[in-house]
């Protein structure tokens, strides 16, 4: 998959994080369902690798829900993390930092968003084969900080993550984030056996504020 422009395009990533791996996969065919089509399963889930194998068997690659739909591992620390999660399926890999694990997933031809938050570490995860950097916290600094890590890399594809609600996410699209990534906001308890409706509610909201952003730049040139 081009991850990047699947950022640029769709400018949502959903992460799914609970402790109930039957609710994660349905969370996951909800998001789905509603449009989301960007969906990380953090490896602190428990039995995470099954997750991202079962929502990859049951979106499917033909028509329907499934249909466009990519499915990540996240907290991908260690190479084992990276062989797992290749093994499972995923489509893309996202660390928290930079980390000792992301030789693997680039040796496996994997995409890499890449966690990083000082200038030091964005040359770092871009050096080190991110497609795009995976700022975290950003919560730290929100969407000024972003503005100004943007002055001097202009060019690299910035994936805020950590503490991104609905009006957050806004703020940082149109300060040039090329998408959001959204944990808790997005998912409350739904993949810890919480509501679906609720889930789906939510992902309708935050599929507004994406598509009120429009494709991010660049994103016709990426395809």
């Amino acid at each position: 998959m081009n991850l990047l422009a699947e950022l640029r395009s769709r400018r949502l990533l959903a992460i799914i994080r609970g402790t109930d791996p039957d609710a994660a996969v349905r969370s996951a065919v909800a998001l789905a369902e509603e449009g989301v089509t960007l969906i990380e399963v953090s490896l602190t889930t428990p039995d995470a690798f099954g997750v991202i194998s079962r929502a990859r068997a049951e979106l499917g690659a033909g028509p329907g829900p499934g249909a466009g739909v990519h499915v990540g591992a996240g907290t991908v620390v260690s190479a084992e993390d990276a062989i797992q999660a290749a093994g499972a399926g995923a489509d893309f890999v996202v660390t928290p930092a930079i980390v000792p694990g992301i030789g693997a997933v680039t040796e496996r031809g994997l995409p890499l968003l890449c966690g990083a938050l000082s200038p030091t570490e964005v040359v770092t995860a871009v050096g080190q084969g991110a497609v795009a950097v995976k700022l975290f916290p950003a919560s730290l600094g929100g969407a000024r900080y972003l503005r100004a890590l943007r002055d001097p890399f202009p060019e690299v594809p910035f994936v805020p993550v950590g503490g991104v609600d609905a009006d957050a996410a806004r703020e940082y699209l149109a300060v040039g984030a090329t998408a959001v990534g959204v944990g808790s906001p997005l998912l409350g308890d739904a993949a810890s056996g919480g509501s679906l409706d609720d889930l789906r509610a939510r992902a309708r909201r935050f599929l507004d504020v994406a598509n009120a952003a429009g494709g991010g730049p660049q994103a016709e040139r990426a395809r």
